[in-house]
């Protein structure tokens, strides 16, 4: 125990004792408990509020690198689409729906019209 050996600590304890003598010797081993136990408490917790920051530390750079991940991939979602290219397909988009829609329109006047002077030759009116 702190490098001492069992003779030497024999040794402190017979001078306290010659020097506090046994009215003060239990009160003075309770102070130096006290004492330690209190060092004891002030390193652990010096020792789990170090652990915190590091891993405080740990979660911040995590969070940074989530960051620039985030970032990196809304750059690249910007560069895809734009809302002006959209915009411009949308309105293809309607433009070729209203150009299918007349078209068939078209067909059947032109075949109902072929159909019509086909029977006006038919009968000869």
């Amino acid at each position: 125990m702190f490098g001492m050996g069992f003779t030497e600590i024999l040794m402190i304890a017979i001078v306290a004792i010659i020097f506090l003598g046994p009215e003060k010797l239990p009160k003075f081993l309770v102070d130096v408990a006290k004492f330690f136990k209190s060092v004891k408490r002030a390193v652990n917790d010096a020792k789990n509020s170090l652990e915190e920051e590091i891993k405080i530390s740990e979660l911040k750079e995590e969070a940074l690198e989530y960051k620039k991940k985030l970032g990196s991939v809304s750059k690249e979602v910007e560069s895809i689409t734009h809302l002006s290219d959209l915009e411009d397909e949308i309105q293809e988009v309607k433009e070729i729906e209203k150009e299918i829609k007349k078209e068939p329109k078209r067909e059947v006047v032109k075949f109902k019209k072929k159909n019509i002077d086909e029977d006006k030759d038919k009968v000869d009116v």
